[in-house]
């Protein structure tokens, strides 16, 4: 295992900075996601610049801002997907991708990563379905060869799942036999069918016709009332609106603004977030 420090610093086995332990949770309510001052580059280009924020079970946060921001890099780190260079980001509690031991940062092996990831649903942009399975067999996939469940139980619940999703006709239906809305609503049924205690969701409407976008949207609006906690990026400002408990407006790599709906889309508070909805509104 590599020893990392996640403040900046690549000296193997430092202590993280701002805390005398490293990877030590915040005392009080545990968050469903907590990240502090996290920072990620691509080369020269430094994507994130500091993102703190906090994601509590049940909550529907929603991040916006320009394309460009770094908001679906922060999805990405968060089931390290993106290693980040320097901060602390934890999931359920869990340090991300790493494990603390006497004081210093140990990156877990694979397998480990793997294996909490799976604890976490996400929905990509591009439905990303395997051509050749139908959407019954698509949603079984996971269960059946991450966590090797019985296939009869599997198979139950796939179709549960795809009646959830309005989908229970289409079972025996192969991806191009269904439109991008449908495609997309038997994505989020195979990420649920994990039964993943956090939704992670980059933009799902964004590859969508505009008339297909309602369908998806109501999902989502459907798993929040049920209490599922959710991390957004979208371009839909209704549904911020009207789903999140919090928005995040990012610009720059940095969070502008924070709040709830009302604040941050009907009465922001910076002249940056102002410029933003002024254009999307």
């Amino acid at each position: 295992m590599t020893d990392q420090t996640t403040a900046g610093t690549t000296t193997a086995g430092t202590t993280m900075a701002g805390s005398e332990t490293a990877g030590t949770m915040p005392a009080g309510i545990t968050p469903m996601v907590l990240a502090e001052d996290v920072h990620r580059s691509f080369g020269r280009n430094h994507v994130l610049r500091g993102v703190s924020l906090r994601v509590d079970p049940g909550e529907v946060l929603c991040l916006i801002g320009p394309s460009g921001s770094g908001k679906t890099t922060v999805l990405r780190c968060m089931n390290h997907l993106e290693k980040i260079d320097a901060g602390r980001l934890w999931i359920d509690g869990d340090l991300v991708g790493y494990r603390e031991h006497g004081g210093k940062l140990h990156e877990l092996r694979e397998r480990e990563v793997s294996k909490r990831r799976a604890e976490i649903g996400m929905v990509f942009q591009r439905f990303n379905l395997f051509a050749h399975k139908t959407a019954l067999e698509n949603i079984m996939e996971a269960p059946l060869r991450v966590r090797r469940e019985k296939r009869s139980e599997v198979e139950e619940r796939a179709r549960a799942l795809l009646d959830r999703v309005g989908l229970g006709h289409r079972c025996e239906a192969y991806p191009s036999q269904l439109s991008g809305g449908q495609q997309q609503r038997v994505a989020i049924a195979r990420a649920l069918a994990m039964r993943p205690k956090l939704m992670l969701f980059d933009e799902p409407t964004s590859a969508l016709d505009p008339e297909l976008v309602g369908e998806v949207l109501a999902i989502m609006r459907q798993l929040a009332t049920e209490g599922m906690t959710m991390v957004v990026v979208t371009h839909e400002m209704g549904f911020a609106r009207e789903a999140a408990d919090t928005v995040v407006f990012m610009d720059g790599g940095v969070v502008v603004e924070t709040g709830p709906p009302d604040q941050v889309l009907v009465n922001p508070r910076h002249d940056r977030t102002k410029s933003f909805l002024s254009k999307v509104l």
